[in-house]
């Protein structure tokens, strides 16, 4: 079920710009967005790029991947 939400119009603008670029809908945007931002509160610990790039990636093998572990320096 989808819900209409109201957002500013920067958010509006800059959504529709960075959707173009990266080939989604701007209602597609606005969710990866979303969970980048909650994938981010929820694993303060990982790189954000990381959580970006876990997000983009269609993983369906998993047999190659190796968990992350946070190094402490």
């Amino acid at each position: 079920m989808s819900m209409p939400i109201r957002i500013s119009d920067e958010a509006y603008k800059a959504a529709k710009k960075t959707a173009k670029l990266e080939h989604r809908s701007i209602q597609g945007q606005v969710e990866f967005w979303a969970k980048i931002g909650r994938c981010a509160l929820d694993n303060p610990d990982l790189p954000i790029e990381m959580v970006k790039e876990l997000l983009s990636t269609d993983w369906n093998d998993r047999s190659d991947a190796t968990p992350f572990t946070f190094e402490q320096k």
